[in-house]
C-alpha cells in the first residue's frame, strides 16, 4: 500500500513507541489520527510537529477500556479523514504483579486495554478499509505472548491472545485487509526499572543492545508499504532475547 494520501489511526500516539510510529507514518505522507487517554498535551506536540512539517494529523481522546468511545473515536476519525486506511493498536497496559497479588481489576485492565481493544478498534475500522478495497492493521505485540515474564500474568496472557487475534482477524478479513503483529522485545525499559534491570535486558539479548522505537516504526512501515502479501503474521523484533 502507498501511504501517500492514506489516513492512519495509531492508538497511543502521544508518547514512548506510538509517538515515534505515527511520525513515520506521516513521513511517509499519511494523515495520522493521535489517539490519547490522558496525554493530552504530548498528542497535541505530536499533532504540531506533523502539521509543522506540512502534513495533516489530529488528536483524539479515547479510553481504550471503553467500546462505546473506541466506537466513537472511530466514527470521529472516518468524520474528520473521511476514510481510514491502517490502524495501529500500539497503546498497551504494562505493569508487574506477582501471582497472589493480581486482583480481578487487574486482570480486567490488561485484557480490555491490549486485547479486547485491539479487537473493538479492529471490527470499528474495517468496514471502512473493506468498502476501499485496501487496509492495512499492525498490532504491537511482545515476545512474552510465546514465552511468558514472571510476574507479568494477565499482561503475558493479553499479548498472547494477541497474537491469535491477528491471525483470527487476518482470516476473517482477507483478501481486502492485511493483518499482521510486531512482537517487541526490549525496546524501551518500563519507566520503573532502574540501571541493573535495563542491564539485564540488554544481557539478555543476541545484539546485546536494546531496541529503539525507529526499530518498530520500520517493521510497522514494512507492514504497512513494503509487502501486501504478509497476512497472519508475527514479526519477532526482540534483539533474539527469544532465543537467547
Amino acid at each position: 500500500m502507498e501511504l501517500q494520501g492514506k489516513v492512519a489511526l495509531v492508538t497511543g500516539a502521544g508518547r514512548r513507541v506510538g509517538r515515534t510510529i505515527a511520525l513515520a507514518l506521516a513521513g511517509r505522507g499519511a494523515a495520522v489520527a493521535v489517539h490519547y487517554r490522558s496525554s493530552k498535551a504530548e498528542a497535541q506536540a505530536v499533532v504540531a510537529e506533523i502539521v509543522s512539517g506540512r502534513g495533516k494529523a489530529e488528536a483524539f481522546r479515547a479510553d481504550l477500556e471503553s467500546v462505546s468511545e473506541i466506537e466513537r473515536m472511530v466514527t470521529a476519525v472516518l468524520g474528520a479523514f473521511g476514510r481510514l486506511d491502517v490502524l495501529v493498536n500500539s497503546a498497551s497496559l504494562f505493569f508487574r504483579r506477582k501471582l497472589e497479588d493480581v486482583t480481578e481489576q487487574d486482570w480486567d485492565r490488561n485484557l480490555d486495554t491490549n486485547l479486547k481493544a485491539p479487537f473493538f478498534l479492529a471490527k470499528f475500522a474495517a468496514p471502512a478499509m473493506l468498502r476501499q478495497g485496501a487496509g492495512k492493521i499492525v498490532n504491537i505485540g511482545d515476545w512474552a505472548g510465546i514465552r511468558p515474564y514472571r510476574n507479568y500474568l494477565p499482561y503475558t496472557v493479553s499479548k498472547s491472545g494477541l497474537i491469535g487475534l491477528t491471525r483470527a482477524l487476518a482470516r476473517e478479513l482477507a483478501p481486502e485487509v492485511q493483518v499482521n503483529c510486531v512482537a517487541l522485545g526490549p525496546v524501551l525499559a518500563p519507566e520503573d526499572y532502574d540501571e541493573a534491570e535495563i542491564g539485564k535486558l540488554v544481557e539478555a539479548t543476541l545484539v546485546k543492545r536494546m531496541g529503539s522505537p525507529e526499530d518498530v516504526a520500520r517493521a510497522v512501515l514494512f507492514f504497512c508499504e513494503g509487502t501486501d502479501f504478509a497476512t497472519g503474521a508475527t514479526l519477532m523484533l526482540d534483539g533474539g532475547r527469544l532465543l537467547a
